[in-house]
C-alpha cells in the first residue's frame, strides 16, 4: 500500500551543540512550543529515527552537499522503528535543495514494498503498481540513470519542538548519532562498522516557512549559535572512510 506524496517547502537552519547546550536552549523553548504529538510518550530523549541513504559508485550526492551545489537532491528511506515490524510503515523520501529553500517530499509504503527498494531489480513492478507516482517516477528515473544504490545507514534520537501560535516553526534536537554502511533498513546490517558520531553533541535543526521568532533570535544571541553546513548523509560518509566504490 502506498499513501500519497507529502510535500514541504522551508529554510532550515543548523547548529551543532554540546548536550548540556541543547537542554538548555530546550527549556527555553517550551515557554513557547510544545513538544511534537509523536514525541509525547517516548521518554525524555524523543523517538528513534533511521535513515537509509542512497548515492551512486562515485558519490556524487556526498560531493554536490560537500561542493555546495545551490540545486541538489538526495533519497533516503526513513523507518521510525528500530526492529523490523511488518505491520509498521516506511517512507521514500527525496530532500533537495533549490538556492536557500529546502524541498522535502516523502511517500509512505507498507513494509512489504521494502523489497523494492533493497534489492532494487524490480523496479518496474513497483512502477506499474503507482503510477504516476511523481517521486517514485523519479527515484526509478535516478537509479536508472545515475546507478543509486543504498550506501549509508544513520540512526539518532529525535525530540521535536512545534510552534505554539502562528507561522509553521519547527526545532528538532537530534543525539545519539550513530552511523554506518549498510545496503539494507534492517536485514544483512553485519559490518561490525557502527560509529558514534561526536557523542556528547547534539545537532539543532531550525526549520521555518517564513522568518524565526523574535525569541529565538535572542537564543541566538544569548548562546552566540553559528549556523552550520551539517548533512547527516555527509557525516556517515565521512565517519565510514567511504569516497568512491574502488575505495571501499
Amino acid at each position: 500500500m502506498m499513501i500519497k506524496n507529502q510535500q514541504l517547502t522551508r529554510y532550515e537552519f543548523k547548529y551543532f551543540l554540546r548536550n548540556d547546550t541543547a537542554e538548555s536552549i530546550f527549556k527555553i523553548a517550551l515557554n513557547f512550543m510544545n513538544i511534537d504529538k509523536y514525541a509525547l510518550n517516548c521518554g525524555s530523549k524523543g523517538y528513534f529515527v533511521r535513515s537509509l541513504y542512497f548515492d551512486n559508485s562515485n558519490y556524487d550526492n556526498f560531493y554536490e552537499k560537500v561542493d555546495g551545489m545551490q540545486v541538489r537532491k538526495k533519497f533516503r528511506l526513513r523507518t521510525y522503528d528500530k526492529s523490523f515490524n511488518n505491520n509498521s510503515n516506511f517512507y521514500l523520501e527525496m530532500k533537495g535543495r533549490k538556492l536557500d529553500r529546502i524541498i522535502k517530499k516523502r511517500t509512505s509504503f507498507k513494509m512489504n514494498y521494502l523489497k523494492y527498494f533493497q534489492s532494487l531489480t524490480k523496479l518496474n513492478e513497483l512502477y506499474f503498481k503507482n503510477k504516476h507516482n511523481e517521486l517514485i517516477e523519479s527515484f526509478i528515473f535516478d537509479h536508472n540513470r545515475k546507478k543509486i544504490n543504498p550506501r549509508i545507514l544513520v540512526d539518532y534520537l529525535r525530540k521535536p519542538l512545534v510552534n505554539k501560535y502562528g507561522l509553521y516553526f519547527r526545532l528538532t534536537f537530534d543525539s545519539n548519532l550513530t552511523v554506518s554502511k549498510s545496503r539494507s533498513l534492517y536485514e544483512n546490517n553485519n559490518f561490525n562498522n557502527n560509529k558514534k558520531y561526536k557523542p556528547g553533541t547534539t545537532i539543532l535543526e531550525v526549520k521555518f516557512e517564513r522568518s524565526m521568532p523574535a525569541w529565538f533570535h535572542r537564543v541566538i544571541q544569548t548562546f552566540n549559535l553559528r549556523r552550520q553546513s551539517i548533512s547527516k548523509y555527509v557525516l556517515g560518509v565521512c565517519a565510514c572512510g567511504v569516497k568512491t566504490e574502488t575505495s571501499d
